[in-house]
């Protein structure tokens, strides 16, 4: 508490003293104060109600993709940085390179941009150079020295077999199925992982681990793969997922397991999805239904999304802009799953307000121009006054699913 609170004064003293600092907390505040206000005993209207049109979310995907490219440029090592207000910007996030490598592939594939996806190569490459001894990948950033991590391992293994098959180069192949050796064999028995997990405790957002194993399996063909997949998803529906589609064992913290953050929420739905349509397995899909269906209604009523939620999915905490990006996409995926045009309409409600987080003028400062911030307002207590290089990578990943969910509905006129 004592540390929080200290960390908290040196943040907003700086605020108030450094310009680019200040005139960003100054903005959050503004819009803080403004909403969500209440129109009824039943209905909420957000900070921000704009709709945004085609040419303006192009524009921001645009924008958060240069970002990116900046995040990459501040490491020196052609990894992905973080950039915090106060102390500037961090080393490569190794976790995070990983799978920003296939938004980024995925961004060139659709504008042709070669500039871009050479960036996203390069980043392949350093995780190549950054392999373990064992096959996994460190935890956190290069700085800290942290050991390897099951979860952050998986995530490498996602950009890897991307720039495979961008490339058809072996190298990323061979180096992706080390890592997956690696996964299955620190799996336990039951299915969870807990050896090298993150806090050394087994997490249902593992889902987001048994997908990219997945995806190996159908890279490779190695049986191994898909049965430590089914594995992990078979205890997760059994040990984690309760009848009103929450998950127990869903939070990246022991102190606030009983009220997970989004974010982690989100990585468990979009992996069981996925897991789902790798595997042609609708259980695994309606699992992670039940969970998007609660919080869509959540959505629907109150028009904005707490950072926490409990097992009765009651609200807590500001918004964190990353979980509300990840929860985009798993309705977009849904829709584009079973047709409900309902998923669409709330992701669209959605994206539109974390545009006009991003929205905050032209004036901006390069460093931060185009990236969604930990939390909204921006002194939330999930990255604080902090642009984490994932929140920009899943609002890159929402626009261009939202833009290829439309350009179908389109297609089928």
């Amino acid at each position: 508490m004592v540390k929080s609170l200290i960390r908290y004064l040196r943040y907003f003293g700086h605020a108030v003293f450094v310009g680019k600092t200040r005139r960003l907390v100054w903005l959050d505040v503004k819009r803080w104060l403004l909403g969500p206000r209440m129109r009824s005993n039943t209905t909420i209207i957000p900070w921000s109600t704009r709709t945004y049109g085609r040419e303006e979310r192009a524009a921001a995907r645009e924008a958060a993709v240069r970002w990116l490219l900046r995040a990459q440029e501040a490491t020196g090592d052609m990894g992905f940085a973080t950039h915090r207000l106060v102390e500037g910007w961090t080393s490569t996030y190794v976790e995070t390179t990983g799978y920003i490598i296939p938004t980024l592939l995925d961004h060139a594939r659709r504008t042709g941009d070669d500039h871009v996806r050479a960036r996203a190569l390069a980043a392949a490459d350093r995780l190549v150079a950054l392999q373990l001894p064992s096959g996994g990948w460190q935890g956190g950033y290069v700085a800290d020295g942290k050991p390897e991590v099951v979860f952050n391992s998986a995530q490498v293994v996602r950009g890897l077999l991307a720039a495979h098959e961008a490339t058809g180069s072996a190298v990323y192949l061979d180096t992706a199925r080390r890592g997956c050796e690696r996964l299955c064999d620190l799996q336990d028995p039951d299915g969870a992982w807990r050896k090298h997990a993150f806090m050394g405790v087994a997490r249902v957002y593992d889902s987001y681990v048994a997908a990219p194993l997945l995806l190996a399996h159908r890279a490779t063909g190695e049986a191994r793969f898909k049965a430590t997949a089914v594995r992990d998803l078979e205890w997760i529906l059994a040990h984690g997922l309760t009848a009103n589609g929450w998950f127990r064992d869903c939070d990246n913290t022991l102190k606030h397991n009983q009220r997970p953050i989004l974010h982690t929420i989100a990585y468990t739905l979009d992996g069981l999805i996925d897991c789902g349509e790798l595997l042609g397995e609708e259980r695994y899909i309606a699992a992670a239904r039940k969970g998007a269906d609660d919080l869509f209604g959540t959505f629907n009523r109150r028009k904005t999304l707490h950072g926490r939620f409990d097992k009765d999915w009651r609200g807590s905490e500001h918004m964190i802009p990353t979980g509300c990006a990840q929860l985009a996409i798993v309705w977009l995926k849904l829709h584009r799953i079973s047709g409900d045009v309902q998923y669409l309409n709330a992701a669209l409600k959605l994206n539109d307000q974390l545009i006009a987080i991003v929205d905050r003028g032209a004036q901006e400062h390069p460093d931060t121009r185009g990236a969604l911030p930990g939390s909204f307002p921006i002194w939330g207590r999930y990255e604080p006054f902090a642009f984490p290089n994932w929140a920009t990578k899943y609002l890159v990943d929402a626009l261009s699913l939202e833009q290829e969910r439309l350009d179908a509905i389109m297609a089928q006129r």
